[in-house]
């Protein structure tokens, strides 16, 4: 019996790691001439096994077995906590993770780990900015090439996916799913920290960072950390002066969508925020909170200094600066400043000549709505204010 064969030669080689079958592109080397026969498909892209059901092709015949499996629903491989198979061992080492929370892929920059090496890779590119998939249609690159099919299917309309209740359709089968939640009201994914639910897990990921105080996406130009990119790309705009968002009536341009859409209200004269006990309607909820303080007669922004309360904080800013002396409004014409904008636009007149309050009976016009309402006591014959001393009403404070 022929103990030296090549069989047993080849077999001694994993015990001496020697590896005489070296590659000519690359220099890595093999301890068979198969492998390294395998590997040299990697340079040439050559894929010589074709499944016969769908014809995608492999490099490697172990990999079109593997793949096979897909047609025949063989999942050899099954979960022995909780049941669940799988067509490939490495998808059942990656889904046991699941279970014993193991997550050995740790990103060098932040040190967030995950379960999958492709997870970390991904994950990385938040920090590299690499966006290494690119649309042949537009140019619009993505950091994964799930996110670039999905674009892909905005060029050719395809919709394949309808909602049975409304018949709205969508892109992909997990698109669809998670809007039938807003018909159902369904909302799987819940934060073992409070409790709260949502109806997808990127929801969930972006409310955990509440909890954790996680901020990966870190503004380049001034620091500032965001839980959410859309949150970065935002504020990136205030250092580029980027406006985007451009009102199709009027030109006016902002740098958010929401902005916009509150804008926008001034023309249509929407005013979908109404008062339930005085049914005062407003363009905002910001307007409509502050306006249900008058009712409450809650004053939550109260001064350090001197105690005074106020049922809005920018009434609070504007109150901060008779104690602080600021004057941030200054006139562009004469240099005179103010503590407020409103008083700036109200002096700014004196330069223009702009006087806008005109009196109904005898036409003078004055600068101040204040000016018109004195001027027009002479009319009225009213005298509101009354002397404590004498008992005498007068038109106005000064005598």
């Amino acid at each position: 019996m022929d103990t030296q064969g090549p069989d047993l030669n080849c077999h001694l080689r994993v015990h001496t790691d020697e590896k005489p079958f070296v590659c000519a592109t690359c220099g890595k080397a093999f301890t068979t001439e198969s492998d390294l026969q395998r590997h040299n498909r990697i340079h040439t892209t050559e894929k010589p096994y074709a499944c016969e059901i769908c014809g995608k092709a492999f490099a490697q015949q172990a990999k079109l077995c593997t793949h096979e499996r897909i047609h025949k629903g063989q999942r050899p491989f099954p979960c022995a906590t909780c049941g669940k198979a799988f067509a490939r061992q490495g998808g059942l080492r990656v889904h046991d993770r699941v279970h014993t929370g193991e997550k050995p892929f740790v990103c060098a920059d932040c040190g967030k780990s995950f379960a999958t090496k492709g997870s970390l890779q991904r994950h990385e590119r938040i920090h590299t900015g690499e966006k290494p998939f690119v649309c042949v249609t537009c140019g619009k690159a993505f950091t994964t090439k799930l996110n670039l099919h999905l674009h892909d299917l905005m060029h050719i309309g395809e919709k394949p996916f309808g909602c049975k209740t409304c018949g709205k359709a969508f892109t992909t089968e997990g698109s669809l799913q998670r809007h039938e939640r807003i018909h159902t009201g369904e909302k799987p994914f819940v934060c073992e920290t409070c409790g709260k639910a949502f109806t997808t897990h990127s929801h969930l990921r972006q409310h955990e960072m509440i909890h954790t105080g996680e901020k990966p996406f870190v503004c380049a130009t001034c620091g500032k950390a965001f839980t959410r990119q859309s949150d970065l790309q935002a504020h990136q705009r205030i250092h580029t002066g980027d406006k985007p968002f451009c009102c199709e009536t009027c030109g006016k341009a902002f740098t958010w969508q929401s902005d916009l859409s509150k804008h926008r209200r001034i023309h249509t004269d929407e005013k979908p925020f109404a008062c339930e006990t005085c049914g005062k309607a407003f363009t905002r909820p910001s307007g409509l909170r502050d306006h249900q303080r008058l009712h409450t007669g809650e004053k939550p922004f109260v001064c350090d200094t001197c105690g005074k309360a106020f049922t809005r904080q920018a009434d609070l800013h504007k109150h901060d600066r008779v104690h602080t002396g600021e004057k941030p409004f200054v006139c562009a014409a004469c240099g005179k400043t103010f503590t407020q904008r409103a008083y700036l636009y109200t002096h700014g007149r004196i330069h223009t000549g702009e006087r806008p309050f005109v009196c109904g009976t005898c036409g003078k016009t004055f600068t101040r709505q204040c000016g018109l309402y004195r001027h027009e006591r002479i009319h009225t014959g009213q005298k509101p204010f009354v002397s404590e001393t004498s008992g005498n009403a007068f038109s106005s404070t000064k005598m």
